[in-house]
């Protein structure tokens, strides 16, 4: 095969596997990792390096593995309510400030004793926060934040699809939240949020 082919091959294999360690949500961080190691594994092949072929074959067994035990195994996730002044909140919305002011700045300033706020749990382990205030049949949601590992969209089905039932039991017909986050907005629409005058909105 050309030299350059090969060359080019083993930098693209290492410019994947170098982005599949900047991916915040480890599902994504092992497909990204695969797929780089299966593009190493056949250049270590060809350039006739027995070691780098087998060694990232491993490493796309070991990938397969456990994506095999993430998507077998389906997360459980539920809701804890809480309050704005439970010292946890307070403690993991402080902990997670930066990243929490990128969607929802200022959220904390907009928290009242009226509104409901939630932890979301994944396996009985504390995943995010969700808090909205409901006016009508209008719920303004002030918070909608998971941690890193999460970020895979499920925590956002979990809420808007599966509970969807539960939130019209407490007089809930649309969600509304403002956005102008890009990567938050991105999340939204999968959601099937749409742009309305008040904000991005979901008819439940």
């Amino acid at each position: 095969m050309n030299t350059l082919i090969l060359e080019w091959l083993g930098y693209l294999s290492s410019v994947i596997v170098a982005v599949s360690l900047t991916m915040s949500s480890i599902v994504k961080l092992r497909w990204y990792n695969m797929i780089g190691a299966i593009a190493f594994s056949i250049y270590g092949f060809l350039i006739g390096s027995l070691p780098v072929g087998f060694l990232n074959l491993f490493i796309v067994g070991i990938n397969i593995y456990y994506l095999y035990k993430m998507y077998s195994k389906p997360q459980q996730f539920e809701l804890l309510k809480t309050g704005f002044q439970d010292s946890y909140f307070e403690y993991f919305s402080t902990s997670n400030k930066t990243e929490i002011n990128q969607h929802f700045p200022d959220f904390q300033l907009r928290i009242s004793e009226t509104d409901q706020v939630y932890f979301l749990l994944c396996d009985k382990t504390v995943a995010g926060v969700f808090c909205y205030g409901i006016s009508g049949e209008k719920a303004n949601i002030k918070i909608d934040f998971v941690l890193a590992p999460y970020r895979d969209l499920k925590p956002g089905e979990f809420l808007f699809k599966q509970l969807k039932n539960q939130f019209k039991s407490e007089g809930i017909n649309t969600f509304i939240t403002p956005s102008t986050d890009n990567q938050h907005i991105h999340y939204l629409k999968k959601m099937g949020f749409d742009k309305r005058e008040e904000g991005y909105c979901l008819d439940i």
